[in-house]
């Protein structure tokens, strides 16, 4: 199984207000709540962090795309994902991912991300998510029906670029471009690893089946949550007749380890409360603006996590805020949303998450809320040192078909220390 190191970036200073005076963590959210000055130490702290994960080795370190909020300060994660190529020698870069339908063109995707490839010697995830409502509808003003258009025609135009040995044309209902020759190409050939990162949407999983890329749950609520989803993922794989492989897939789950269960209980108590009560406070009218949702995804029941951290019902874009997310640290443990404990606890559970789920990729929140930057440091060492080696044989009799393909460790740049002046 591989083990990865995620970051959301949050702003770690909302206000304890902030649910009481503000409507929404997303899209609305006011620029008085935000000093730069601040995100100024926050921006370092997070790439000290994600550097630290990478030396502790995990397989990979994560990033990902945001706008317009305070649950995310990463609103381009390529520019993050360069200096981690740049400033780490093997764990695997995953971007999770660029939202292809916001640009335009999409070769700036195609481009970034083989930068990226290259600069790193070959190590990058590209993460192709279709993208909040949130991020995408709303703060960037694209019409909700189209999205899904959009997104697919971009994912082909970044697809031709990278593998196209000469120019061609490109001629899209949203694309038009006379000439395509991105420079440089990626250095994994055909093209690197591509992950679809997911709510739980039928047309995702039937886009990963067809394409063969791995689908990613990344839950804000944890594996009993999730366990629907990734039910309906693999029962819609045997149906399109594909393998059980475990890495298809991907999961996200929040995690603190301590030298006990209450010890941990008291370590990240605040910041998970803090991540559940402010950093997911998403006003309704922003959850599901109509179109977003197709119809095979609403007949299938399936209710993407926003609208549950929102509290709107299916199909709403207005309404009162149900009390269903859980905000305190008790109730957060019990509903699964973070997992616990000491390193063997631990340890026990996530094996049991990774089979009851099937899935391969675990991608590992250790850093949330408003966790500072030696807690944080605590909990990657414990987990990396105490837990990690006891997950690496899960799943030992499958290959990875879906893992980077990096240049030899002799062939690529070494890290160069610069002399002091």
């Amino acid at each position: 199984m591989k083990l990865m190191w995620f970051h959301l970036m949050p702003y770690t200073e909302l206000p304890d207000d902030f649910r009481e005076k503000h409507p929404s963590v997303w899209v609305d959210i006011h620029s008085s709540l935000c000093d730069p000055k601040r995100i100024h130490r926050m921006y370092n702290d997070f790439m000290d962090e994600l550097e630290y994960a990478a030396a502790c080795g995990f397989d990979a370190v994560c990033v990902n795309e945001h706008h317009s909020n305070g649950y995310g300060l990463m609103p381009s994660p390529n520019l993050i994902a360069s200096a981690l190529a740049r400033r780490t020698r093997d764990a695997a870069i995953c971007v999770m991912g660029n939202s292809l339908a916001l640009y335009n063109p999409a070769t700036r995707v195609a481009e970034e991300f083989a930068m990226i490839d290259c600069i790193s010697g070959g190590r990058l995830i590209a993460g192709f998510p279709v993208g909040t409502p949130m991020d995408t509808c709303f703060a960037y003003g694209q019409n909700p029906s189209l999205l899904r258009d959009r997104y697919r025609e971009a994912h082909d135009l970044v697809m031709r670029a990278w593998t196209e040995k000469d120019p061609f044309a490109f001629n899209g209902r949203f694309n038009q471009q006379r000439y395509v020759n991105i420079w440089p190409r990626p250095v994994q050939r055909p093209h690197p690893p591509v992950w679809v990162p997911g709510g739980g949407s039928v047309e995702t999983w039937h886009w990963c089946a067809e394409m063969d890329y791995v689908y990613c749950y990344l839950s804000y609520y944890g594996y009993k949550a999730g366990q629907q989803t990734m039910t309906g993922f693999w029962k819609e794989m045997a149906r399109l007749g594909k393998d059980r492989n475990p890495y298809r897939a991907g999961f996200l789950q929040f995690v603190g380890v301590g030298e006990s269960r209450q010890h941990a209980m008291d370590l990240y108590g605040e910041a998970a409360e803090y991540f559940y009560g402010r950093c997911l406070h998403v006003d309704p009218r922003f959850a599901n603006p109509p179109g977003y949702v197709t119809e095979a995804s609403q007949r299938a029941g399936l209710q993407s996590q926003v609208q549950q951290a929102a509290g709107g019902p299916l199909g709403s874009t207005t309404g009162t805020r149900m009390q269903s997310v859980a905000r305190d640290m008790n109730s957060i443990v019990e509903n699964g949303y973070v997992i616990v404990g000491s390193p063997g606890e631990v340890a026990e559970q996530l094996r049991v998450v990774a089979y009851d789920l099937n899935v391969g990729h675990l991608m590992l929140l250790l850093q949330f809320g408003n966790m500072d930057k030696e807690l944080c440091r605590y909990n990657t060492r414990l987990f990396a040192d105490q837990v990690l080696p006891s997950l690496r044989d899960t799943f030992a009799e499958w290959e990875d078909r879906w893992w980077p393909r990096p240049m030899p460790a002799s062939q690529r740049a070494a890290l160069t220390k610069l002399a002091a002046d």
